[in-house]
C-alpha cells in the first residue's frame, strides 16, 4: 500500500482499516502495512472511493 499511500490521507486510511478490522495487523507489525493482504488493500480502497463519492454527492 506504500506506493498509493499519498492516495489517501493517513488518518483516512488508518480509520477505514480500523472499520474493516485491519488495523490490528498493522499495529502488530508496528505500523508497518507490508503483511496486509492485497485484498484487504483493495478493501480499504473501495471504501475510500465510496466515502469520497458521497463527499461529492
Amino acid at each position: 500500500m506504500s506506493r498509493n499511500s499519498k492516495l489517501i490521507s493517513n488518518n483516512l486510511r488508518e480509520e477505514i482499516a480500523k472499520e474493516l478490522g485491519v488495523y490490528e495487523q498493522v499495529k502488530k507489525d508496528g505500523g508497518s502495512w507490508k503483511n496486509v493482504s492485497s485484498k484487504d488493500c483493495g478493501s480499504i480502497i473501495t471504501k475510500a472511493i465510496e466515502i469520497a463519492n458521497k463527499s461529492v454527492e
